[in-house]
């Protein structure tokens, strides 16, 4: 069964910035923040922002904080960095700054990455939520899990959920 979203009377362009968490990890082999770009200009949205930072808790903070002061921002996607290894900090980083969390997110993208690859689904910590009016989503760096995450969760929801957070209609 094919579940719909909230239709959109109007269709809205979301400005959005791309973050790519990786330690190896170039504009020319990171094909996950690539990926959300090119779903994101498909969807008619717009990347203000793409970069890719280094897997340290200081500088995934401080870039949040830099984009929760852009004001043109109303949505960021991280990728990378959301696994259980020693590197893998972007989960905690985010986590301590999000004013509200949408726990459904996560726990929606690890029934649909079960559903695709069993049970590693488990050692998936993406995220969602809200900060400084600005919608936060920070998934797996895997192509496979970029494409699941966009394609049936960030963008049939995107401008349904830049619009509570801003109040508008």
């Amino acid at each position: 069964m094919e579940f719909q979203p909230h239709p959109n009377t109007q269709q809205v362009s979301v400005t959005c910035a791309v973050i790519t968490v990786s330690d190896t990890r170039s504009p020319d082999t990171d094909k996950s923040g690539q990926l959300i770009k090119e779903l994101l200009l498909a969807d008619d949205h717009t990347v203000s922002l793409y970069q890719i930072i280094k897997d340290e808790p200081k500088e995934i903070q401080s870039q949040m904080t830099a984009l929760g002061e852009d004001t043109r921002i109303n949505a960021v996607i991280f990728n990378g960095g959301t696994g259980i290894a020693p590197r893998d900090t972007t989960y905690d980083a985010l986590e301590k700054l999000l004013e509200k969390t949408l726990p459904g997110f996560g726990e929606l993208f690890r029934l649909l990455s079960y559903q695709e690859i069993g049970s590693r689904a488990m050692a998936s910590r993406a995220v969602a939520g809200v900060y400084q009016s600005k919608i936060i989503f920070s998934l797996p760096g895997s192509s496979n899990a970029v494409r699941l995450g966009m394609e049936k969760l960030i963008l049939p929801e995107l401008v349904h959920l830049v619009k509570q957070v801003n109040f508008l209609n």
